[in-house]
């Protein structure tokens, strides 16, 4: 017999390879940055949806620290018996496929499931709303199939997602927070699926000998599937996959028919792109770094001092915290902001970090219009992640409008001669992040290595660490904010070293 879960049957329904990689290689599953904050994420969501009903009974358990299924189960099954109105975690196993319903409501004679997913559902243009993604109607088609196999009549089955329309006020309306979708239809569809995909899991997972899945739809890059890495040891470290900008159906498309390296794909694939050309033509031939002066010299005549480079670090409250945001808002806690008064002047700092637990969004919006005077020229490197924020600042703070749209359209973007194809080394690969251009041009300047910092390497760990600090002790926050200043005056410091070597190639 085997032993699925709801989680071990999308992997399964995702790559029947997942789920046997969970079984027998977990260890090879890597948990990034990304995929721990969405399992915070997660969490934090499933709690509060618990209460989208009123009272309601959870049923977890934990026997010596783990989740006791059995005993879960035995108290599902009394609550229901009792009637009770709303069951959280509902437990239920059925030949070894074992499942939990986030929430389970009397309906009549017989229960409806809501599966509560983190992700969030936006209005469309005609006035819809963004498809449900395929996975989650595989989700609760297995637990409905669950659930009838254990005498249990469900009546409907919903999916609870967030509202990314939902704006807070000061008052937290979970009713509001929560879109909910009837899924009947698509659900009455996908649990046909069911029973194949457990028999293919059958016969997996009894097996100890690896399946032979090759790369395939449901990796979806690197982001979408922890056993990326593992599956992909083999190809080479200059493949297909690792060509700039492609998407990832043409990447396989390529794959499958045997053109994976660069060797097999130039002058031979359909590919027009400069700087996939580029990037494979430098890889093959070994070049030199090009550079277009030109082009670089009419960048950099729109620069004049006095001249500013901003960064910006934010985090993304899942559950919105502070008046006027959605979930997932980008909220800037953060800046390091380096300036040059005039040619030949003295590199100058400054810089903003909030205090954690707080809403920094009016302190920081307010020192920045200090910092940073109306009519400057001013660099950011993928500067639409600064305009963007810099907008809605100026939404929330109509006082500081002005001022902060002044700023933003007055923003030259960094990353534009090296997207563009005007400056590039072999170094570069398929990457223009500040992160793979600065070692691309200082690769033997050590004290530009982000590897070096202590404690925030990157914007993730900088998002995750600034609003724990709230709750460490005097010494732990005093070294966790250092370690943020530390990182963003890196950032904007990088900014001034592609700059000076901006200038260099472009004499």
């Amino acid at each position: 017999m085997i032993y699925l879960s709801k989680s071990k049957y999308c992997g399964l329904w995702q790559c029947p390879k997942i789920a046997w990689l969970r079984k027998y290689k977990p260890e090879k599953w890597v948990l990034d940055e990304g995929t721990l904050a969405r399992m915070k994420a997660g969490n934090e969501v499933g709690d509060l949806a618990m209460g989208l009903f009123g009272d309601f009974v959870e049923v977890t358990t934990y026997t010596d620290g783990k989740l006791d299924l059995t005993k879960m189960i035995e108290k599902t099954e009394t609550e229901m018996a009792k009637g009770t109105p709303v069951i959280c975690e509902a437990s239920f196993s059925y030949n070894g496929l074992y499942c939990a319903a986030d929430v389970l409501k009397k309906d009549g004679d017989g229960w409806a499931l809501y599966e509560v997913k983190s992700s969030t559902k936006h209005k469309k243009d005609d006035g819809s709303w963004t498809d449900d993604k395929e996975v989650y109607i595989a989700d609760i088609s297995y637990q409905k199939y669950v659930l009838e196999h254990c005498g249990v009549n469900v009546t409907g089955t919903y999916l609870v997602c967030l509202n990314g329309e939902y704006v807070f006020d000061g008052t937290l309306d979970i009713n509001k927070l929560f879109f909910i979708s009837d899924v009947a239809e698509a659900v009455s569809v996908e649990i046909k699926n069911v029973e194949l995909n457990v028999a293919i899991a059958e016969e997996i997972l009894q097996s100890e000998e690896e399946p032979d899945i090759d790369l395939n739809l449901g990796c979806k890059k690197p982001y979408a599937c922890g056993f990326w890495k593992y599956c992909s040891r083999n190809l080479p470290e200059e493949s297909v996959f690792n060509l700039y900008r492609m998407w990832f159906t043409d990447k396989l498309d390529y794959y499958r028919k045997g053109m994976i390296t660069y060797d097999d794909l130039y002058g031979i694939a359909p590919i027009k792109s400069k700087i996939q050309l580029m990037q494979m033509d430098f890889a093959l031939n070994d070049r030199e770094a090009y550079v277009d002066k030109e082009h670089i010299s009419e960048f950099l005549d729109q620069l004049s001092y006095p001249l500013y480079f901003l960064d910006f670090e934010t985090m993304q409250p899942v559950i919105p915290e502070f008046v006027g945001t959605k979930p997932y808002a980008q909220i800037p806690f953060q800046y390091s902001l380096h300036y040059i008064e005039h040619e030949g002047g003295e590199l100058k700092h400054k810089e903003f970090l909030a205090e954690s637990g707080t809403d920094p969004r009016r302190e920081l919006a307010e020192q920045l219009c200090r910092d940073i005077p109306m009519n400057v020229c001013v660099t950011a490197y993928n500067k639409a992640f600064e305009c963007t924020r810099l907008k809605e600042l100026a939404g929330y703070f109509p006082d500081l409008a002005e001022h902060l749209l002044n700023i933003k359209e007055n923003i030259v973007d960094f990353l534009v001669p090296f997207q563009s194809g005007w400056y590039y080394n072999r170094a570069m690969g398929g990457s223009f992040s500040i992160k793979s251009v600065l070692p691309a041009l200082f690769p033997n300047e050590p004290d530009l290595d982000y590897s070096k910092l202590r404690g925030v390497h990157n914007g993730g760990e900088a998002m995750t660490i600034f609003p724990k600090i709230q709750y460490m002790d005097p010494e732990e926050q005093a070294e966790a904010r250092e370690d943020l200043l530390r990182y963003c005056e890196r950032d904007t410091y990088a900014m001034v070293k592609v700059w000076e070597d901006l200038k260099r190639v472009a004499e």
